[in-house]
């Protein structure tokens, strides 16, 4: 009884932990820039006294579907998209260096550069600082100019340049910030070959059907795990009135 409700707890214990990922997949998917976590089932050997060849089945996550969101026209200034691979480098909140695609970029009262969630968008030199201005125009290589306030239609003056970067997909891990680092705690060099289009955003590659059709399926294997523990109970039971009788 002991080994069956072990097993049946295990397995319900793993399939809630691969919910959970499966959930923040799709409470994302409207999130600009947000990539799929994916998780699998690994089997991974029980440690301890007893046969070297008990074998566990964990839920772990098994990396990030960069594959590129659906692209939105959206005519803003401010909104930008990375074209194929490559990211927005970003300060994140702990003061290093993180990475993402949401380029819904904001503007503070004090004239810095920032994504949606604050984190200050970086240059060659550090934070981007904007001065005041009538008009921003950021370029293809991440070039950002300003027509300052006063200044004809015609007077573009280059104010920074966004870092973009790409670093290889197997040295990048997501932190708790909700940003992309490098495994080793680094900086990723610039890329002159990542480029980004203005005016566009770029999607959630969350597919919202996949994703439910995941959840329905586990749903269905907890309730198996379920039953199984509800098995065992009521084997154990069956066998206590017995043992009593006798």
């Amino acid at each position: 009884m002991d080994r069956s409700l072990y097993v049946a707890m295990t397995g319900a214990t793993q399939i809630l932990r691969a919910q959970t990922e499966t959930s923040h997949n799709i409470a994302n998917a409207s999130t600009v820039g947000f990539k799929a976590e994916m998780v699998a089932f690994r089997d991974l050997p029980v440690l301890g006294e007893g046969m070297p060849t008990r074998i566990n089945a964990v839920a772990r996550g098994s990396g990030y579907d960069l594959s590129s969101g659906t692209l939105s026209t959206t005519g803003r200034d401010l909104d930008v998209a990375v074209q194929g691979q490559g990211w927005i480098a970003v300060q994140s909140p702990a003061g290093g260096e993180g990475y993402t695609r949401a380029g819904d970029l904001q503007l503070t009262p004090d004239g810095m550069l920032t994504d949606a969630r604050g984190n200050p968008v970086l240059g060659d030199g550090g934070p981007i600082t904007l001065p005041p201005s009538s008009h921003i125009d950021i370029g293809a290589d991440g070039t950002v100019s300003v027509v300052p306030l006063g200044e004809k239609p015609d007077t573009l003056v280059s104010v920074g340049r966004i870092r973009l970067v790409n670093p290889p997909p197997q040295q990048l891990q997501q932190g708790d910030d909700a940003l992309m680092h490098l495994r080793d705690g680094g900086q990723a060099p610039a890329d002159a070959d990542v480029k980004l289009a203005s005016g566009v955003l770029e999607g959630s590659n969350v597919n919202p059907s996949t994703e439910l059709v995941k959840m329905i399926a586990l749903s269905r294997q907890f309730e198996m795990q379920v039953r199984a523990i509800h098995s065992a109970d009521e084997n154990a039971q069956a066998a206590s009135k017995l043992l009593q009788a006798s």
